[in-house]
C-alpha cells in the first residue's frame, strides 16, 4: 500500500495521540467523513492502525506494527537513509546488518558495492545480496521469525560472537529522549547487542518516526553507536546527545512522516 499525504498525516496524528476519530479529521483535512472512513479502512487493511467505533487507534508501546505495514511508513525517508549509509561503507569491507525495514534500505543501497562480506540475521538482505556474485553474504543460524524473516535466538547471538566486523548497521524500533534504542523482541534485542559488541564503527539508522514511538526492551544508549542516519532530528536532547558524545549526526533532508 502506497500512503498518501493525508494518509500519512493520520498515521502521525494516531502515533501523537493513541487514537484519532473519523469527525475530527474530517474538520482536520477538510473533507467528507465518508472520505477519512475510507482512509482509515485502507489503514487498517495495511494493519497500519486499529479500526474501533467511531475512528481508529495505533499499536500500543507493546506492540510493534506489523511488518508490510512498517515497509510502507516513511518509505522515501528510509530509502534515503539506505543511500547514505551505504554511502559510508567501502568496497572490501566486512560488516553486520540486523533486522529492520530501515536497515534492508541499507541493503538494497549496497548492491553497486564490490568484495563485501555482509553478515546478517536478516532473511530479506540475505536473499536479495545473495544475487550479487561482488558480495558475499553469511546469514546467522537460529529461529526464524515467521512474521518479518529475523533470526532470533541464542544461537543467532553465538554465531554473531564469531565475528569481529569494519561496520555494523542496526535500527531500532524507537528512540527516547534519554538517547535510549528500543525494540519490542527481547530475543532481537540480544542480536543486536551482539552486533553492536563485534563491530569497530556502528552506524544506527532510524526514520523520525522512531522518536514518536516507544518500546518496553533496550537495546543500547546513542552514545555506543558511532553515526546516527536520520531523515530529520526532531528531538533537541538527542542532537545534544550526539554532539557530546561525538556521534557523527546525518540528516538526510527529507520532510518527516
Amino acid at each position: 500500500m502506497f500512503l498518501s499525504d493525508r494518509q500519512t498525516e493520520i498515521v502521525g496524528m494516531a502515533k501523537s495521540n493513541g487514537r484519532v476519530f473519523v469527525e475530527e479529521l474530517a474538520a482536520h483535512f477538510s473533507v467528507t467523513p465518508q472520505t477519512i472512513r475510507k482512509d482509515l479502512n485502507d489503514l487498517c487493511d495495511a494493519q497500519i492502525l486499529t479500526r474501533v467505533h467511531g475512528g481508529a487507534t495505533f499499536p500500543s508501546g507493546t506492540e510493534n506494527v506489523k511488518y508490510e505495514a512498517r515497509r510502507q511508513i516513511a518509505a522515501t525517508e528510509k530509502q534515503a537513509i539506505g543511500v547514505a549509509a551505504a554511502g559510508l561503507i567501502p568496497n572490501n569491507a566486512s560488516l553486520f546488518i540486523n533486522i529492520g525495514t530501515t536497515t534492508e534500505a541499507v541493503g538494497e543501497a549496497l548492491t553497486n558495492h564490490h568484495e563485501l562480506m555482509v553478515i546478517t540475521n536478516n532473511i530479506n538482505v540475505a536473499n536479495r545480496l545473495r544475487l550479487l556474485p561482488t558480495i558475499e553474504v553469511v546469514i546467522a543460524g537460529g529461529v526464524v521469525r515467521g512474521s518479518d524473516g529475523g533470526i532470533v535466538g541464542e544461537a543467532a547471538v553465538d554465531f554473531i560472537r564469531q565475528f569481529k566486523v569494519d561496520y555494523a548497521v542496526i535500527g531500532a524500533s524507537a528512540i527516547d529522549e534519554d538517547g535510549a534504542l528500543l525494540d519490542y523482541d527481547f530475543r532481537e534485542v540480544k542480536v543486536a547487542q551482539a552486533i553492536i559488541a563485534n563491530a569497530r564503527h556502528v552506524i544506527l539508522v532510524a526514520d523520525s518516526t522512531k522518536f514518536e514511538r516507544t518500546a518496553p526492551v533496550r537495546i543500547a544508549q546513542l552514545p555506543q553507536v558511532h553515526t546516527f542516519i536520520t531523515d530529520r532530528c526532531v528531538t533537541p536532547s538527542i542532537r545534544r546527545l550526539c554532539q557530546e558524545n561525538s556521534v557523527k549526526l546525518i540528516e538526510t533532508g527529507s520532510a518527516p512522516a
